[in-house]
């Protein structure tokens, strides 16, 4: 077969997330076929394959994340590797950076994620234009915000790599990453909006191997953008993630192309609107949302999506802690079940709760939800619900199918059941009634309030 014939797969991609729902934004924003694996590894991607592992650290000791982060990276194999980071730089990071580092040869950082307002701007995170450090996003964390980027990274040597030189004409970007990395640091890159994360991951992929990628779904999406554009070359051609974009031509795609996704569809076993419904045209299973975050936007969510019908159980934070008082929820019977079968679970958010106590109520939540949630399709907010819900349930990969909105990802498990993810601090107050309603078509729209008619879902690729 000749080389011009030769149909030659994407390079292999292997992300580290520290959450679920990281994972699911991470997978989506690639774009790329794949699978999201809920951790440990226990093997690598294979060869044109994306996987997305779910480390599940985000409440665990630093010293523990690490060892979670070093064991992970033992099936890398060669491809291209990204580390999925929180874009408001909460979790481990310090120690999970350090432990991501250690045998590169280089990591590219670029924490943006301009769909959700958060830039880099000389090495600090901003949200909405403010610096982080100085806002309130950190108001459920134990300490304090740190107040840069490097700051943030603890023990790793970085550089900034100012704006001016992501936006320079190339191949200032990539000369100044090489010349960074030769030096013994870590490149951390300014970023505002999506077409600097487009030059940042072009750049990165050209230094060639042993460098890794640092970043949000926002990176994730360029580099899927990016792979999805790499030339077609014969596999003996070249060595390393970067080897296909020798030959790229300069000019870089437009500014529209970069809000329309060129990622691939992931193939799936069945469509996303597949709501398996009975014959009576009344989806067969009920659907579950459980809301695992604090965010006070989520008060807002569960109302809209009570308007519309739905059963709300708040459960008392305290019943989910102590273990000889958990409920129960029984969804399954007729009495008492919601029209169109929808029930939301939240924690009872009337009194204040620790946010200490985070994993053990997430563990808590599951416990109360499990038997409902194994006849279900499912809509979880918040990583840390995510993941105990689906462990629960011993559900150890999903497929990702598309998003609903930004950051609220569409999968699919292997015994067929949708599962939505979603950030606990991602979504506008009618988030949870359009998940619910693309899941569920014929959800009435609360009552007395406008809402839109149901969109059509964002493709893989969509950056988050």
């Amino acid at each position: 077969m000749s080389r011009t014939t030769r149909t030659v797969l994407p390079p292999r991609v292997f992300a580290l997330a520290d959450d679920l729902s990281g994972a699911a934004e991470v997978a989506a924003a690639l774009g790329l076929r794949g699978r999201i694996v809920l951790g440990p590894a226990t093997a690598p991607p294979r060869d044109g394959e994306s996987v997305v592992l779910d480390l599940d650290t985000r409440q665990l000791p630093p010293a523990d994340a690490a060892s979670a982060v070093r064991a992970a990276l033992a099936y890398a194999d060669g491809g291209v590797v990204l580390k999925k980071i929180d874009s408001l730089l909460r979790g481990n990071l310090a120690a999970e950076a350090v432990a991501y580092a250690t045998g590169a040869r280089g990591v590219v950082i670029a924490p943006a994620l301009p769909v959700a307002g958060r830039t880099v701007r000389e090495g600090v995170v901003n949200l909405h234009g403010t610096a982080l450090h100085t806002t309130d996003a950190w108001r459920a964390e134990p300490g304090a915000a740190p107040v840069s980027v490097g700051a943030a990274l603890g023990g790793v040597p970085t550089r900034v790599v100012p704006l001016a030189t992501v936006r320079a004409p190339e191949p200032a970007l990539h000369d100044r990453l090489r010349a960074v990395v030769a030096e013994g640091y870590h490149p951390v890159c300014d970023a505002e909006t999506d077409t600097d994360l487009d030059a940042i991951a072009e750049a990165a992929l050209r230094l060639g191997p042993g460098i890794r990628l640092m970043g949000t779904g926002g990176l994730a999406a360029a580099l899927g953008r990016s792979l999805a554009q790499v030339d077609q070359v014969d596999p003996a051609a070249g060595a390393g993630a970067g080897a296909g974009l020798q030959g790229r031509e300069a000019d870089r795609s437009t500014q529209a192309d970069r809000h329309h996704p060129t990622g691939t569809e992931t193939p799936g076993p069945a469509r996303a609107d597949d709501v398996s419904p009975a014959p009576d045209g009344i989806p067969s299973r009920p659907l579950l949302v459980v809301v695992g975050t604090a965010e006070p936007t989520a008060v807002a969510q569960i109302a809209q999506l009570v308007a519309a019908g739905a059963r709300h159980v708040p459960l008392p934070a305290h019943t989910l802690t102590d273990r000889s008082t958990r409920p129960t929820l029984d969804i399954r019977t007729g009495v008492g079940r919601a029209p169109h079968g929808v029930t939301v679970v939240s924690i009872d958010g009337t009194q204040a709760v620790d946010p200490g106590a985070a994993r053990g109520l997430a563990v808590g939540l599951a416990h109360a939800v499990a038997e409902a949630a194994h006849e279900s399709d499912l809509v979880l907010t918040g990583g840390e619900t995510a993941r105990r819900v689906l462990d629960a349930l011993a559900i150890r990969e999903l497929l990702p199918l598309d998003q609903i909105h930004h950051g609220a990802v569409r999968s699919c498990t292997p015994d067929g059941r949708r599962v939505v993810t979603r950030p606990g601090s991602y979504g506008d107050t009618d988030s949870l009634l359009r998940i619910a309603r693309a899941l569920r078509p014929g959800l009435a729209p609360p009552s007395g309030q406008p809402v839109a008619p149901s969109v059509q879902p964002a493709p893989l690729g969509e950056p988050t």
